[in-house]
This record gives C-alpha cells, structure tokens and sequence, in this order.
C-alpha cells in the first residue's frame, strides 16, 4: 500500500467525497484506511468498567483506499504516487511534480 499514516488525502468517492483529513490508521491487509473527518459512524457500547455510561460512541470507520487520492505536501494537487530511486533508498515521489513526498 503506497499510503501511510499522517498523509494527507482527498476523498474521491462516498457519502463523504470532497472531505480532506489526514490518516489516523492504515490496515494494508484489508487495503482499508481510517482517515479523520470522513465516514462517521455511531456505535452503541455496553456498560463496562472502562466505560460505566454505555450508550452510543461517534467514531470514524475504515474507508478503502482505492477511494481516495493523496495530496502532495509540496504543490497542494490531488496525485498519484510513484516510486524512485535515491540512492540506496526507494522513495515515493509525486506524479504531478515530481517531488519527493518522504521528508525522512
């Protein structure tokens, strides 16, 4: 999976298209991501000792990630990701500008 977490994406697709947030968590075996601000769901807990109320929690649901595009940190435009070699190093580049999207 070319996403990570703390990417920034666009939602292309769903009830939630034209959302921008960033990846809280990526589940690379499911191909899903969780991305903050787009599919919220309410869930109904039951008491425990964790939580005493019960009662109906609000979070937000996995995606899949083939329904949403990265933003480039650099130009700002929804991209594709490619992959280059820098030195001993693969690194993810944008498409568009061809600038590195890894800062590590």
């Amino acid at each position: 999976m070319k996403l990570r977490r703390g990417d920034t994406v666009f939602v292309v697709t769903g009830k939630d298209r034209g959302k921008t947030g960033k990846i809280e968590r990526v589940f690379p075996d499911r191909g899903k991501i969780v991305v903050a601000g787009a599919h919220k769901i309410r869930k109904r807990v039951r008491k425990t000792a964790t939580n005493p109320v019960g009662g109906t929690v609000e979070t937000f649901a996995p995606i899949d990630a083939s329904n949403v595009m990265m933003v480039c940190p650099s130009c700002g435009k929804r991209t594709r990701i490619g992959y280059q070699k820098k030195g001993d190093k693969k690194v993810r580049v944008c498409k568009k500008c061809k600038a590195s999207i890894d800062t590590k």
